[in-house]
Order: structure tokens, then sequence, then C-alpha cells
């Protein structure tokens, strides 16, 4: 599918951002443009590394017979991800080159340690997009059109997110069952919070008492733990591009005592469906802790997502996520920065994963002109089945040497530099002669692991824009001067396969593969 972004998708990296982070991890996702790319400003082809493909299950060379595993591992990961429910509601209001959207996202995931989170988070942002449609040569009175956009976008974001673990025993099962129905009354409490709310909104004088006092009632027995206070910053770049066809409808240009005489067809209007479709989005998010465990420290996460969507009946479906997380000492950190010093990072996280899937679903609008002004009312919805397989590297970087080595690879001193991201399962592998000190850091101390997921995605989607278009010869172009768009997703994602991670080095040098009983001691609980 990234095939397909990059035949209709052009992209630009804009200028870089405070924390400069994001020009280095750049660097290393896209190690094909060469060493001046990013610092152009000017990705390659799109498609990015490989990494993050895995190898279905080998990587770690297991050689013959069953490694030794000590019963408490350090190499083994100390809880995974069972199962996750998400929705996202978002709306984006377009005013000419002005882009506006506020999306809300919940959360509920299970552990295999027997806890639940629920996680509610809202983000608004504000940026600038582009757009340029135009006429297929030859299929313009059918309707044949592709439009290419850029976005660029920077916005915050803010919620809560509540940890359900107040049921706890050596049985990690039941523990999950008893959380699991804790989150799902407090999620119920929530929501009739925010009918109360939106009541009082529309009818001020009302007596809400009665609402409040049905609200609390459907709390749980046990409250959960508030998470800690975070401050969320959020950076997006977004470039998107689509082809779609369908078919035109037009009259001779006359109506009443003139019909039947001609100067010329007209345009009326026009029905099309969008066939194909692809997204590259970046984000920067920084992450302040306040509160809790993490108190003073801050965080980078730098995610590069590609997705494709092909099929106007039939709708495929392919994406490819890499995102790396580095961890500081908050106030250490802004002192180097205003020193302009070396930073010293204390963890850092590599993420891959791929989706693949399909399903039935119809993306496409309806539009009327009058002169050279349109209006196009859209919508569309449909279900996918999709499998996601994802793979994990985790650093503590406890010591000046390890720490050195990472912020060296992030920001692109020395021989790092020529190093794409590694993947967590080629990190199982015997280090080659021309392994990066990160490789081997990868190598010697990560926590990797491998996981597969079915995930199920039904969404919806509508929209209205009104735009200006200009008609010259074979091409028609026109941009936006206004538009509202809705999109409702819903995603539930259930491990399935045999959840792995890598052992500690054995004879020869290779981190075998094995099984990761921390994560399958425990099973999903179906919602």
């Amino acid at each position: 599918m990234s095939l397909v972004v990059a035949a209709i998708v052009g992209v630009s990296v804009p200028a870089d951002t405070a924390t400069g982070l994001k020009s280095a991890v750049c660097r290393i996702l896209h190690p094909l443009s060469g060493s001046d790319a990013c610092a152009s400003g000017d990705y390659a082809d799109g498609e990015g590394d490989g990494g993050g493909e895995g190898d279905g299950g080998g990587g770690g060379g297991e050689g013959d017979g069953d490694p030794f595993v000590p019963g408490d591992d350090p190499f083994e990961p100390a809880r995974c991800l069972l199962s996750q429910d998400q929705t996202k509601d978002t709306v984006v209001i377009q005013v000419v080159f002005i882009k506006i959207s506020a999306s809300e996202t919940v959360k509920l995931q299970q552990w295999s340690d027997g806890t639940v989170t629920l996680e509610r988070v809202t983000d608004t942002a504000g940026g600038v997009t582009a757009s340029i449609s135009a006429g297929i040569p030859g299929l313009k009175d059918w309707g044949g059109s592709a439009k290419l956009s850029g976005t660029y976008m920077g916005g915050s974001g803010n919620g809560g997110q509540w940890l359900f673990n107040g049921n706890k025993s050596d049985n990690p099962q039941a523990d999950l069952e008893a959380n699991l129905a804790d989150a799902q009354k407090f999620a119920a409490y929530l929501r009739a919070n925010d009918g109360c709310r939106y009541q009082s909104g529309y009818n001020p004088g009302a007596a809400m008492g009665a609402c409040a006092q049905d609200a609390a009632s459907k709390k749980p027995d046990l409250e959960p733990e508030l998470a800690p206070d975070v401050d969320i910053t959020k950076t997006t770049t977004e470039a998107s591009g689509s082809v779609s066809f369908g078919g035109k409808f037009k009259s001779n240009g006359k109506s009443g005592k003139d019909a039947g005489k001609s100067d010329g067809p007209k345009d009326l209007g026009k029905i099309s469906g969008e066939v194909l479709s692809g997204t590259m989005t970046e984000d920067v998010v920084v992450m302040r802790h306040n509160t809790g465990q993490n108190a003073g420290k801050i965080t980078f996460i730098y995610t590069f997502t590609v997705k494709g969507i092909a099929g106007a009946g039939g709708v495929a479906t392919g994406e490819r996520m890499q995102q790396v997380a580095v961890t500081y000492d908050a106030a250490a950190y802004d002192q180097e920065e205003e020193d302009d010093t070396p930073h010293h990072p204390e963890k850092l996280v590599i993420t891959t994963s791929q989706e693949a899937g399909d399903g039935g679903g119809f993306k496409g609008e309806a539009g009327a002109n009058a002169g050279p002004v349109t209006i196009d009312v859209g919508g569309g919805g449909g279900s996918t089945e999709s499998e996601i397989h994802t793979e994990s590297a985790e650093l503590i970087l406890d010591n000046d040497a390890d720490s050195t080595a990472v912020e060296d690879w992030l920001r692109g001193n020395g021989d790092p530099a020529d190093n794409p991201l590694p993947s967590p399962s080629d990190a199982a592998k015997v280090p080659g002669p021309d392994a990066s000190p990160l490789e081997r850091l990868l190598h010697d101390k990560g926590k990797l692991s491998k996981l597969d997921y079915k995930a199920n995605t039904d969404w919806w989607n509508a929209s209205l824009g009104i735009g200006f278009g200009v008609s010259m010869g074979q091409f028609s172009l026109g941009f936006k001067l206004f538009g509202i768009e809705i999109t409702h997703e819903s995603k539930t994602q259930t491990i399935t396969g045999n959840p792995t991670y890598a052992t500690g080095p054995q004879s020869g040098g290779a981190r075998p593969w094995v099984e990761w009983k921390n994560c399958t001691r425990t099973k999903p609980i179906p919602t």
C-alpha cells in the first residue's frame, strides 16, 4: 500500500521543531533519501524503511533444541496488551486554506497482568492546507479526477487515563475479569455525566441533581486510580491524495422557451466514488509528566505512518507505522537546551507495526455546479477486517556510555547517521561486523517482543464542501472555499497467534524467540 501512496502523494518536511528531535529521527526513518534529504526538507519515495516487516517468527536464529530460559528472565517484558477497544470521533472544518480539527478518542485496554486502563483524550489543532484537483485527460466527461493535498497542523491534547487495578490476587485472569467490569461501569458513569453536562448547557435552569445522582449510581465499588497529570503537545504533518471516478451530468445550457437551442454543453454536477487514496502522517508528541512515577520526565514520541486504501465496492487497506519514543529528565533537558549542550536520554523505545486487511465499504460524493462554484456532499461507510503485526524494543539507559550512543544515533553524529531504524527482529540476530553501537546495544540489552492482533474497524464519514473551479481545456482545477467533515471510527483489536520475546544471547550470540509467558498466562475477555 505504500506504493499507492508514493504514486499519488508528494511529501515535504516542514521546518524543524524546537526540540530538534523531529529532523534527527527523520534521517533515521528515511535512509534511502540520502544524507542531505531531511536537511533540505525533502523525503525520498515515501516508502520508508523496511523495519517492522518482521519475519513471522524467525529472526532470532532459534537453532536446534529449546534454549535455556531462566525462571525470572530479565529480558522478558512484564506485561503485554491483550486487547483494545477504540472509538474516535473527528470534526474538521476548512475555510479556504485554514484547517481546524477537533477529535475525541476513547480507549479501553486489557493487560496481561490483570489491569485495565480507560483513556479519553481530546485533541484540537489548527493549521494550513492546500489542495488541487484535476480532471484526468480523456476521462473528463466520465468524471475521472485526481486530487492532491497537503496539510500542516499544530495542536495540543489533554484528557485522562484511569487505571483499574483494585482487584489483585495471584490469579491475573480473575483480576482481569473483575477490573474490566469496574472499568465498564466507570465508562457508563462518564457517559451519563457527559449527558448531564450537555443537558445543563442547553437548559441552564433545569435542576440537574437527579441526573447527577443517577450518573453517580453507575460508579463501580472500587474507584479507579487516576493516571498522572501530563502536559501533551502535538504537531502533525500530513500529505494525502486520492483518485475518484464517476459520471458527470450536462445540459445544453438553455431552458424555458430557449430549450432545444444550444450554445454548448454545461456541467450540472457529478457523482463520483473514491477508488484510491493514500496518506502520509508524521506526529511529534511531547509529554511532560507533572505527577506520578514519571514526574519530572519529558518524553518525545515521533511517529511516521503510511496508509493506503483501494477499491470502491470492496475496500483493501494497508498501513505501516514506525515510532521512536525517547525519555529524558525534564530539568536536565531544559538546561541542556539552554546551554546548547548534548542531551542524555534515559530510555528508548522503538515500535514498528504493519496492518493489512480488506472489507466492504464506499466513500464518494455528489456535486452540483453554479457557474465556477461547486457544492459537494460526500459520505460513506464500511467495515474492514485486518491483521496487525507489531514489534517493540525497549532500552533502559542507565549509564553515560549507553545514553551517549543513543543520543548520537538520534542526532546523526558519526557512524550512526548512516544506519536506518533498527528492526526489533534484526536486533535478535548476531550483530554483523559493521553493526552500529545502537544495534549492538539493542542486541545486548534490549527487551525485544513480537505480537500479532486481529482487528475489526467500522467507520462512517459525512462531508460538505463549497469550492471554486476553473476549466482549462482537458483539465479542471479547483480548490475548497469551505468544508466540514465528520468521521466516526470504532476499532477492536485482539491478540492472536503466539506472543514471543527474545531471551538472552545463547551460544553463538543469537537471541532465540521464546514463549512470552507473562503475556500468554492471561486471555482477553470479549467485550
